[in-house]
């Protein structure tokens, strides 16, 4: 599979990818935990059909330390048990919000209410930037058709 073009090597793209990666940036910088953050880019970039992200934030987070277990279970968090109540609240906003054309209204009061449990208002602020710059990537990459499966942790500086 090649990609339909070269979009990392594209002048314009990357004019493009420089302001969503800055954006990208503020959610990582917040106090938002990283395996949260990488739970769910990994839950999007699953529902999205995405493999260029998948890929890329399964082994970035793997290269953190995140376990085998909690990374293969992703897909199906719901009825898995290693994942913390914080952390089921915020795949839940994300599923949620990555699917806001399958829900008039979007993301349910009931989610929100239990987010507001677990994180303040910037960690919040920087969840819902954080499921807005992956949805672009996904959209991006799938668009596209990058090709995923030779990801290396940290290529992307």
């Amino acid at each position: 599979m090649e990609a339909r073009l070269n979009f990392f090597g594209n002048p314009t793209a990357g004019k493009f990818l420089k302001h969503i990666n800055s954006a990208g940036m503020v959610a990582a910088d917040s106090s938002l935990p990283h395996a949260t953050q990488e739970l769910v880019k990994i839950r999007a970039s699953q529902i999205n059909g995405c493999g260029f992200c998948t890929d890329m934030h399964t082994k970035e987070a793997a290269a953190a330390g995140e376990t085998s277990v909690r990374l293969n279970l992703v897909a199906a968090w719901r009825e898995a048990t290693v994942f913390t109540d914080a952390e089921r609240a915020a795949l839940e906003v994300t599923e949620q919000a990555t699917r806001i054309a399958d829900a008039a209204g979007g993301v349910s009061d009931e989610a929100w209410a239990n987010a507001t449990k677990f994180y303040d208002e910037d960690q919040l602020v920087a969840l819902i930037g954080l499921i807005a710059v992956i949805n672009a990537y996904n959209r991006i990459n799938v668009i596209n058709q990058q090709p995923a499966g030779d990801y290396k942790p940290g290529m992307f500086g």
